[in-house]
């Protein structure tokens, strides 16, 4: 007589597999970035490559049109399983951030095949951002995003300051860092032992 597994079991063998597959990822991604085969590493305080793309809304989108701002460029796709877990990530981040500290923004470039497929995910997430169509792939190919999600950081000066490759479960805490965002302490400040108002 055959037993079915418990739905514990099951659920333990799910979280099990998701532990796996997160761990090899992550270990390939260090033992990637150790071997210099991180390619943002190439774009690091360099000038980021001028590009124009369509947005979902119709409107033509430079990165031009951001000088002066910061601009978190993320290149992904619907189908991406890592890309899914991250734009939730990034849709927090910017509605938590962005009318405090108006001086970034966040240009989601999708590497879809057809415009569908992107408007369909961007609207079920309900991602408050830009969301640009790189259908043929040129501009993923300037910022040398052959492996998806890659992500940027570019200062108000055009220059790229971070980048990165593969989701990175601490990525709300990087972008604090990079973008300047203040993080309040909610033990306050511990160097004068005095609690935070």
């Amino acid at each position: 007589m055959t037993r079915k597994p418990s739905p514990v079991a099951i659920g333990a063998v799910t979280a099990l597999v998701a532990f796996t597959v997160f761990i090899t990822w992550r270990a390939k991604t260090i033992e990637m970035a150790l071997e210099g085969g991180d390619p943002t590493r190439a774009f690091i305080n360099k000038p980021a490559p001028a590009f124009s793309l369509s947005s979902l809304d119709g409107a033509t989108v430079s990165l031009a049109d951001y000088q002066g701002k910061k601009v978190v460029l993320d290149f992904w796709a619907s189908w991406c399983g890592p890309c899914r877990m991250e734009m939730p990530v990034l849709r927090a981040f910017y509605e938590k951030n962005h009318k405090v500290y108006d001086n970034f923004e966040i240009l989601a470039v999708s590497l879809d095949d057809n415009r569908e497929d992107a408007e369909k995910f961007a609207e079920s997430t309900k991602l408050p951002f830009p969301v640009l169509l790189d259908l043929t792939s040129t501009t993923s190919g300037l910022y040398g995003a052959d492996s998806i999600p890659t992500l940027y950081v570019i200062d108000e000066t055009g220059t790229v300051k971070y980048g990165q490759v593969g989701f990175d479960p601490a990525l709300e805490i990087e972008l604090d860092r990079q973008l300047g965002i203040k993080v309040s302490n909610p033990f306050g400040d511990v160097s004068n032992g005095q609690p935070s108002n």
